[in-house]
C-alpha cells in the first residue's frame, strides 16, 4: 500500500493512496493514531475503496444489506451506521489532533461538512447540512456521508463524497440508518470534474481551515 506524499506543511501534509482494500487502510489509520505523539503532523488521506459495506461500531445490522450482492460488510471503529464506498467515491481520511488545534469533535463536524458545501458551491450547487443527520445533502439527497473515531483527542476516519460512484449498493441498505434516504453523486449533479479533481480541492480546503483554526 504505497501513498505519496504531495505537500508538507508545519502541520498537515495530504497524502494519495489511490485505489486501497478498507481492511488495510483502517489498520494504517488505527497504528498511526496509536504511534503519533504531540510533533506528529496531522496528515489527510485521499483513495477510493473497492466496493464494501461499512458498519458503525454501534450500527444496526437491520439497516442492512437486505440482499446478498456479494459486497463484503466490515464494521469499524468510526461513528454512525451503515454505508457504502466504491469506486467513483473519494474518500477523505482526516488524522488530524484535534486537542492540538482546539478544535471540539462538533466543531470539526461542521468543519468538515463546510468544506463540501463550499466545493459545491463552487461548482454552483448549493448544499446544505441536516440536523441530527450529519453529511452533506443535495435537494434532500445525500451526496457526502461523514463517519469519525477520536482517539485521546486525535480524530480518524473521515468524509466519503460520491462523484461518479455505482449508486445501486445503497438500495440495499438504509443509508446512514435512514430508510428511503436518497442519495446522489456530483455527475448527477452537473459537476465534470473527477473524482481526483475533486478530492484534491476538499483536501486543500480542509488543510487551509485546519491552519486557520
Amino acid at each position: 500500500m504505497a501513498a505519496v506524499l504531495e505537500r508538507a506543511g508545519a502541520h498537515t501534509c495530504i497524502r494519495h493512496f489511490g485505489a486501497v482494500e478498507l481492511v488495510a487502510i483502517v489498520e494504517a489509520m488505527r497504528s498511526f493514531t496509536a504511534r503519533r505523539d504531540r510533533a506528529t503532523p496531522d496528515e489527510l488521506w485521499l483513495l477510493e475503496h473497492p466496493p464494501v459495506y461499512t458498519l458503525g461500531q454501534g450500527a444496526d445490522r437491520r439497516h442492512g444489506p437486505r440482499i446478498d450482492n456479494a459486497i463484503p460488510v466490515v464494521r469499524v471503529e468510526r461513528g454512525g451506521e451503515i454505508t457504502y464506498h466504491g469506486p467513483g467515491q473519494v474518500v477523505l481520511y482526516t488524522l488530524v489532533d484535534l486537542t492540538r488545534r482546539g478544535i471540539k469533535v462538533r466543531e470539526f463536524v461542521a468543519l468538515l461538512e463546510a468544506c463540501v458545501i463550499d466545493l459545491l458551491a463552487e461548482e454552483g450547487v448549493a448544499a446544505a447540512r441536516r440536523a441530527g443527520a450529519p453529511g452533506v445533502y443535495v435537494r434532500g439527497a445525500k451526496v457526502a456521508a461523514l463517519g469519525l473515531r477520536v482517539t485521546r483527542g486525535r480524530a480518524w476516519h473521515g468524509v466519503a463524497l460520491n462523484v461518479d460512484v455505482d449508486l445501486a449498493p445503497f438500495a440495499a441498505i438504509d443509508p446512514c440508518g435512514y430508510a428511503g434516504l436518497a442519495v446522489t453523486r456530483t455527475r448527477d449533479l452537473g459537476i465534470a470534474a473527477s473524482s481526483a479533481e475533486l478530492g484534491e480541492r476538499l483536501a486543500r480546503k480542509l488543510e487551509e481551515r485546519l491552519d486557520r483554526a
